[in-house]
């Protein structure tokens, strides 16, 4: 897996300082989370500053334009107090957070479509760009799920987003995204770990069962996951049962066997491993926040994402922090060593540069999809 420090790092620009050191606990570092709108108010800055989460995840709630939202994650940074995930899911096609801000880039089914790998590399290059111009160090793509057509119609969060029907056409595409990402210095996750391509629900309503043979999952599923996850600075874990790996097992983001077992022993994933958003349906439905959080860390993650409700991040906090400090102290390290691999938001957003990545995207999506 590629090396992240001195690869991405930056100074943090003087006459800037953090917020100061705060009596909060280390477990915070664990935990990414969501805010609730494009600007903080106080009670949600000293949330933050009571946390110090390792990062945050953002969405549309958070946009009204791009200067704004730069100065929002510039904010954040400050508040943390120590270098940080800034995070977005930015895929290409339907999920697309910020096209809401600008153009939307072609999905990963327009670009299996038209079939040509050096596509991908360019798309890699410019969500790269676009992710820096607005001070995001860490894209929540690509998606290595794969898409067979039998498996066509079946409402499982995965339409129009994967990179091609057969595991083998997924691998070099997926490598050359974000090669084209690292170039441009933001990194990569590979999810959904170990797969959602055979899940019949979306786990963002309710926890899907994948009752395929091991030998099956292992022959295709994972090999996609075993290859690109050499490229992959991070890996998430999705939320469907796998009764393979033990038959009660829940969720594989709460499964050791999982997430150690498998992913980090068997195949040896040295990333950063994280959880999919722990307020999803398929673990909401069935855990509340602090046993999903203390579950999530005995699995063997190392980021907890809490993408909506700020109170269920500190919720998770405590939890973790009641928990033994063998429990969490390896995670907080490997944390904190990863985010001082990352860049950090620049000063100064620059609409003009902004402007022209869109112009950029846009002509793109045009030249992938044959349509304005």
């Amino acid at each position: 897996m590629p090396a992240l420090v001195g690869r991405f790092r930056r100074a943090k620009p003087a006459g800037v300082p953090y917020a100061k050191e705060m009596s909060a606990h280390p477990a915070g570092r664990l935990i990414v989370m969501g805010v609730p709108g494009p600007e903080l108010n106080d009670g949600l800055r000293d949330l933050i500053r009571r946390i110090r989460p390792g990062g945050f995840i953002y969405f549309t709630r958070n946009m009204s334009h791009a200067g704004q939202f730069h100065a929002l994650v510039r904010e954040c940074r400050d508040l943390a107090g120590h270098p940080s995930i800034f995070t977005v899911d930015q895929e290409g096609g339907r999920v697309s957070r910020l096209a809401v801000m600008g153009e939307r880039p072609p999905s990963g089914e327009d670009l299996a479509q038209a079939g040509r790998e050096e596509w991908f590399s360019e798309h890699g290059r410019l969500t790269g760009r676009l992710m820096q111009a607005v001070g995001l160090n860490l894209n929540l793509a690509p998606v290595l799920d794969y898409a067979p057509p039998e498996r066509k119609g079946v409402d499982n969060s995965l339409a129009g987003r994967c990179y091609g029907k057969h595991p083998r056409e997924i691998i070099p595409r997926a490598r050359a995204y974000l090669r084209g990402m690292r170039s441009e210095g933001v990194a990569g996750t590979g999810k959904h770990f170990p797969g959602y391509t055979f899940c019949g629900l979306d786990p963002h309503g309710d926890l899907p069962l994948v009752d395929r043979p091991k030998e099956k999952v292992e022959a295709e599923e994972l090999s996609v996951f075993r290859e690109v996850g050499k490229e992959c600075e991070a890996m998430m874990i999705g939320h469907a049962q796998f009764p393979a790996w033990g038959v009660n097992s829940g969720p594989a983001s709460l499964n050791r066997a999982i997430v150690t077992g498998l992913l980090k022993d068997t195949m040896g994933y040295r990333g950063l491993v994280m959880t999919d958003d722990l307020e999803m349906g398929a673990i909401a439905n069935r855990y509340g926040s602090a046993e999903a959080s203390r579950q999530a860390v005995r699995a063997g993650e190392e980021i907890l994402l809490v993408c909506h409700n700020p109170a269920c991040a500190e919720i998770a906090r405590d939890a973790l922090a009641e928990m033994p400090e063998q429990a969490w102290r390896p995670a907080v390290e490997k944390v904190a060593a990863f985010c001082a691999g990352l860049k950090e938001p620049a000063e100064k957003f620059e609409e003009g540069n902004w402007q022209q990545i869109n112009r950029e995207i846009g002509e793109f999506r045009k030249k992938v999809t044959g349509r304005g």
